[in-house]
């Protein structure tokens, strides 16, 4: 499989990780999952993120799921890696370059308070991973991290393994607008932009020179479709499209049961066989199930008005 480069656009679905009632790994569902979303039409599938649930595996299960996936799919993988250490991270990282990932992402810790602290750390993770394209996670709303554009763009001029930027910020357009500025300048590299936060904000962002989206919300075919009519010029379709999924998409953010209610979409569509959490972990209530059944009825009629 190709090596993630600073061309990169599309959707990279931020994958669930499926899990049996009982805890285990539910790998005929980790099969699914696959088949599912490159039937969705995405360009490539991101595992291991804070959404797949990865602080809760052990090292030999990431390393399992990785090959399991990488083996399976057709497109490229992105693998998450953020590790307490850079030795870990980079152990993690040989394993499942090795496996035939397209690249890595990293968080950084949340013990980074200043913009020479970010810097640092990420010229550090660069260092440690040699050769391997990586993918700098940008989640303040998780990490408690904030990375100012300019220093994004001193990253991105010192460390030429960095090749996208998944942008989680919110607000968030205009540090779009502000790396977009400086590479249009020739000041920086121009490196892939992909966004997050459910899918929220993605048409805006698109417009503002994003290309494309790396979140995990539960209809991939919502982010294709914005992506794929952005990039066609046709900007009100791009619109309507996102218009008819949005309420379940806002419901989904939701801190504390926005990936119960995520795993439950998924499971009803019968891509897992069960919406379980690994412990800890919540789960819906009755209350939210009908929250959520509701939210899919007026969504199928939105799409059926649109031809979607």
């Amino acid at each position: 499989m190709p090596l993630l480069t600073e061309a990169a656009k599309g959707v990279y679905v931020i994958a669930v990780t499926p899990f049996l009632d009982n805890g285990d790994i539910d790998w005929n569902s980790v099969d699914r999952m696959v088949d599912f979303y490159e039937e969705k039409g995405v360009t490539g599938l991101t595992i291991l993120g804070l959404l797949g649930e990865a602080p809760k595996m052990t090292s030999e299960e990431s390393k399992a799921i990785a090959k399991r996936v990488i083996g399976r799919a057709k497109v490229p993988v992105i693998v998450g890696v953020t590790a307490p250490g850079l030795a870990p991270m980079r152990e993690l990282a040989d394993s499942v370059m090795e496996m035939g990932a397209a690249g890595v992402m990293v968080a950084p810790p949340w013990t980074t308070k200043t913009d020479d602290q970010a810097y640092a750390f990420y010229t550090s993770v660069g260092d440690a991973l040699g050769k391997t394209p990586w993918v700098l996670q940008d989640y303040p709303l998780t990490t408690n991290v904030t990375i100012a554009p300019k220093v994004i763009d001193r990253i991105v001029k010192d460390v030429p393994t960095c090749v996208m930027l998944k942008h989680e910020d919110w607000p968030g357009l205009a540090k779009i607008t502000a790396l977009r500025a400086s590479s249009d300048k020739g000041e920086t590299r121009r490196i892939s932009i992909l966004c997050g936060n459910g899918g929220l904000f993605l048409p805006e962002e698109m417009g503002r020179g994003a290309d494309g989206a790396m979140t995990g919300f539960c209809y991939p075919e919502m982010m294709v479709g914005v992506v794929s009519n952005y990039a066609k010029g046709d900007v009100e379709r791009a619109h309507d499209i996102f218009d008819a999924y949005l309420p379940l998409a806002r419901y989904e953010q939701q801190q504390g049961i926005g990936l119960s209610a995520r795993k439950y979409v998924l499971a009803k569509r019968g891509v897992i066989s069960s919406a379980a959490l690994r412990k800890p972990g919540g789960a819906l209530s009755p209350k939210d199930i009908a929250d959520v059944e509701r939210l899919l009825a007026r969504q199928a009629k939105r799409l059926a008005e649109i031809g979607a």
